[in-house]
């Protein structure tokens, strides 16, 4: 339910979450994450909005990601609204079965495993500290990301701040675990219609939407 008057709000997007569930695979990855907050909640006073990522790295078949990223992280900086919070990448050597094991070979290999660390522990983190520092009414978390059940579960609990949780994903893959006092789905029509200018500008100069996007 909305309270009468507009509510103080911060959003914490869970940048990797929000990218695998919304964005991956489609040409609306241009995201003006501020359109999508306020399509979101009307009726917020959305104070800040804080985005968790880390910085990605080229691969032999894809040397053009980090530049495209960049991009992105530079548009996204020239609005005052929206904080970003890095995490970092590490590259792990795992040994894993092969989906389709070949016959006369072994079905494990050896694979280098990237992951991202850091972006759940700063959103975690950032949304508590706002909570008791009670620099918000209401908290949003947009991400299905179930290790973000018990701060999301604190924050409400002790901190007497409403969380309204937003699944990037499709519905049907909707994390049971990370409840707020509130849910709603982000739907694929809503990436498509807030997205930002093809072309804007920082002190660096120009930032273009990069091809395909």
């Amino acid at each position: 339910m909305y309270a009468p008057y507009p509510v103080a709000t911060i959003v914490y997007i869970d940048g990797f979450n929000f990218y695998y569930g919304a964005v991956k695979g489609t040409r609306h990855k241009w995201v003006d994450l501020e359109a999508v907050c306020r399509r979101l909640l009307p009726r917020d006073d959305i104070v800040k909005i804080r985005y968790f990522t880390a910085r990605v790295t080229e691969r032999p078949d894809d040397p053009q990601r980090p530049v495209r990223q960049d991009m992105y992280l530079r548009a996204l900086a020239t609005n005052p609204l929206i904080e970003i919070h890095y995490g970092h990448f590490v590259t792990r050597r795992a040994r894993l079965p092969l989906a389709t094991p070949i016959q006369g070979l072994s079905p494990i290999v050896e694979v280098l495993k990237p992951e991202e660390k850091g972006s759940d522990v700063n959103l975690a983190t950032h949304l508590v500290a706002d909570a008791l520092q009670q620099r918000c009414e209401r908290a949003v978390v947009i991400s299905n990301d179930s290790d973000l059940a018990e701060p999301v579960r604190l924050v409400q609990s002790e901190g007497d701040i409403p969380v309204v949780v937003v699944n990037p994903h499709p519905r049907s893959r909707r994390s049971a675990k990370l409840e707020g006092s509130e849910f709603r789905q982000l739907r694929a029509e809503a990436i498509a219609e807030c997205q930002l200018p093809e072309i804007l500008h920082d002190a660096l100069g120009e930032i273009c939407k990069p091809e395909g996007w």
